[in-house]
């Protein structure tokens, strides 16, 4: 997420008004505020394994998660947080205060929409990386488990949003509804999620045990994932994912 001074937001009624006339939602503008009055955050909500971090030279910056693929070795992101290529790229999931549970991930692969590569277009700010963990036969989904890849599942659905803050080594947790904020544009209200947690997945219809769901989104889209750290964004998942997600896995 790109944090800059001010919030973002659209008028309740104005929104209202323009879904029911089937109309776009404008895009928020830098000075308006949403408060995030319905998001639920509470130590009982926790990240699951298969949510992680993006390492780069030591540090991570980013946030990613592990989608389920044949292979075991996909995994979600933000195509915005790929921008300086994958070259010494890693994932760490379930990464928490310097542990890493199941240890670290190369990135061996990269699957970036070509209307991002060609434009930036933040209607594609999603991306694929294939991953292995040289001298481990188990595959990453085989210990981690890992989310299903949800595609045109609508604009408001229910869902938990976990992210790495650049500040933090542990990852933050907020549950709350989603909204249509552009055509091809969701967000949700959700506090503390800056810059890092780009790339975080938007679970919806999570197993309670597992905590493994349905993912609908990542951070990112909108200003790269909103212009406040308590209001994020995500591209829409559609055919543009579906195909993308067929050339990663071919």
């Amino acid at each position: 997420m790109l944090v800059l001074a001010g919030g973002a937001s659209v008028n309740p009624a104005d929104e209202a008004t323009a879904l029911a006339a089937g109309n776009p939602v404008p895009t928020p503008g830098a000075g308006d505020v949403t408060q995030p009055s319905s998001a639920t955050t509470s130590p009982t909500l926790t990240a699951t394994p298969a949510v992680g971090a993006l390492f780069s030279g030591g540090s991570h910056f980013c946030s990613a998660s592990v989608v389920h693929s044949p292979a075991g070795d996909l995994v979600l992101t933000a195509a915005h947080c790929l921008s300086g290529g994958t070259d010494g790229l890693t994932f760490v999931p379930g990464y928490h205060d310097g542990v890493s549970p199941y240890g670290s991930w190369t990135v061996t692969a990269e699957a970036v929409p070509a209307g991002w590569t060609a434009s930036s277009d933040q209607d594609l700010d999603f991306a694929f990386l294939t991953v292995t963990q040289p001298g481990n036969p188990e595959s990453l989904e085989s210990l981690t488990g890992a989310n299903q890849l949800g595609v045109s599942e609508g604009f408001v659905n229910r869902i938990t949003l976990t992210g790495y803050p650049d500040t933090t080594d542990a990852p933050v947790v907020c549950a709350n509804t989603t909204t249509q904020a552009d055509v091809y544009q969701e967000r949700v209200a959700c506090p503390g999620f800056p810059d890092g947690t780009s790339g975080g997945p938007w679970v919806t219809a999570a197993d309670p045990a597992t905590g493994l769901g349905t993912v609908v989104g990542v951070i990112g889209g909108y200003e790269q994932g909103g212009d406040t750290p308590d209001v994020s964004y995500s591209a829409y998942f559609d055919d543009d994912i579906q195909q993308l997600y067929n050339s990663a896995v071919s």
